[in-house]
């Protein structure tokens, strides 16, 4: 989904190094309401120095950083902003429902303490310490603390590791109900199929500098490759030698097979096993495109 709207938070021109190390290059982003901006690359790549940077954590050596306008870091900004990050610092004796109510009582207008625990799931958690809670429990608390300000602008660094499967999904379902009302959400992940089920757009990081940066149907775009699984007998170090075939690999009964163009391949299956069965093609996925833009040069990689 393109946004018209004026950006919430831009990037601009962003350099910024630790040393002679070069963590970021040029950098340009821009986080519209009502998107989803999903922020992936490998580590290192500079995502968390990005999020550092949009949250007035650290000042860039090059170009701007502009949230709501102004600068990051002035109190006003901040009020309207919202985070989770992958180390939370978040004191263990505290009771859940105390740090709630210490971190809504910054904000101007907070959501309910019941609308926090049904967003991040905090049913029967409010009087536990914070230490006694099991690692998704407090991934869980650290989404209400990071929403309760019903935050325009909400930065989450990996917000699902250690959810399980029901967890994760709720979390998503209330993303989606914070981008509907309207917010712009910054999301960097290592899950590919969680950028691929939330993101509006996505911008890929590869060495400090933007590789890509659109849509989800743009980024698939940018590889020609599809894949093709299917029940057969034939060698996988046969198949690979055939023309158009970019890697064929056994797993177990299943031949999978990356190619493009994906027809000639499909043929030669079929007049080659005529026993071939449980045919699937499909698309290039995230994952696909990601390992593309951010894989090294083959000089590089030798």
């Amino acid at each position: 989904m393109e946004s018209t709207s004026a950006p919430l938070a831009q990037l601009a021109g962003v350099g910024k190094r630790y040393g002679a190390t070069r963590a970021l290059d040029g950098l340009d982003l821009a986080l519209h309401p009502g998107q989803v901006t999903s922020l992936l690359g490998a580590n290192g790549a500079g995502k968390s120095t990005a999020v550092g940077l949009l949250l007035g954590l650290l000042v860039p050596d090059a170009g701007h950083v502009r949230v709501f306008g102004e600068a990051p870091r002035t109190p006003a900004v901040r009020r309207r902003c919202g985070v989770m990050l992958q180390s939370a610092g978040i004191p263990e004796r505290l009771c859940v429902g105390e740090m709630l109510a210490l971190v809504r009582a910054g904000y101007p207008a907070p959501r309910s303490v019941a609308d926090c625990v049904a967003l991040a799931g905090l049913d029967g958690l409010l009087d536990r310490r914070y230490g006694a809670l099991s690692g998704g429990q407090q991934r869980r608390v650290q989404f209400a603390l990071a929403v309760c300000g019903r935050p325009r602008l909400l930065c989450l660094d990996e917000p699902t590791t250690g959810l399980d499967l029901d967890a994760r999904q709720r979390l998503w379902a209330a993303v989606r109900e914070l981008v509907a009302d309207g917010s712009a959400v910054l999301l960097t992940t290592h899950y590919l199929e969680e950028a691929e089920a939330l993101s509006d757009r996505v911008a890929v990081l590869a060495e400090g500098r933007l590789a890509a940066e659109g849509g989800i149907d743009a980024i698939r775009a940018r590889v020609a490759v599809r894949r093709i699984r299917c029940v057969s007998s034939l060698p996988a170090d046969t198949v690979a030698r055939w023309l158009g075939v970019q890697a064929a690999t056994r797993d177990g009964d299943a031949l999978r097979i990356l190619a493009e163009p994906a027809e000639p391949v499909v043929r030669s299956l079929l007049q080659h096993d005529p026993a071939l069965r449980e045919l699937e093609i499909q698309r290039a996925g995230l994952a696909d495109a990601f390992l593309a833009l951010t894989r090294p040069a083959p000089a590089e990689a030798a």
